[in-house]
C-alpha cells in the first residue's frame, strides 16, 4: 500500500467518523437535548405549582376535606415520580444504545486487528523464507 492509498484510506475513515459523530449529535439532541429539557422544565413547574397551590388553598380556604386534599397531593407526587421514572428510562435506553454501539465497534476493531496480525505473520514468514532461500 503506497502513501496515496494510505492517505485516501485515512481520509475515508475520518469522513466516516465525522458522519457518525453528526448522527450521534442529532440523536442526542432529539433524546435529551434542549427541547426535552424545556418540556421537563414545564412539567416540573406545573407539578410544583399544583402542589404548592393546593397546599395554600387548603390552608386558607379549606374547600375539601383533609383526606381528599391529602389524596390529591399524593396523586400529584405519584404522577411526578412516574414522570421521573419515564425520563430516567429514556436516558437509560440511550446509554444502552451508545454502549451497545461501542461494543460493536470494539468487536469490529478487534477482528480487524486479528486479521492484520495474521497478515503480518504471513508477511514476516515469507520474508524469513526468502532470506533463507537467498542466503549464499
Amino acid at each position: 500500500m503506497d502513501q496515496a492509498e494510505l492517505r485516501k484510506s485515512v481520509n475515508e475513515e475520518i469522513e466516516e467518523f465525522n458522519r457518525e459523530r453528526a448522527r450521534i449529535r442529532e440523536l442526542i439532541g432529539r433524546i435529551g437535548g434542549v427541547r426535552y429539557s424545556h418540556i421537563d422544565t414545564l412539567v416540573n413547574i406545573a407539578f410544583i405549582t399544583l402542589v404548592v397551590g393546593l397546599f395554600i388553598v387548603e390552608l386558607t380556604l379549606h374547600p375539601f376535606p383533609t383526606t381528599v386534599s391529602i389524596e390529591i397531593g399524593v396523586f400529584l407526587v405519584s404522577m411526578k415520580i412516574v414522570w421521573m421514572i419515564h425520563a430516567n428510562q429514556k436516558f437509560n435506553h440511550f446509554v444502552f444504545w451508545v454502549l451497545n454501539s461501542l461494543e460493536f465497534r470494539i468487536n469490529a476493531n478487534t477482528n480487524s486487528l486479528e486479521e492484520i496480525s495474521k497478515a503480518l505473520k504471513v508477511i514476516r514468514r515469507d520474508r524469513a523464507d526468502r532470506s533463507v532461500i537467498d542466503a549464499p
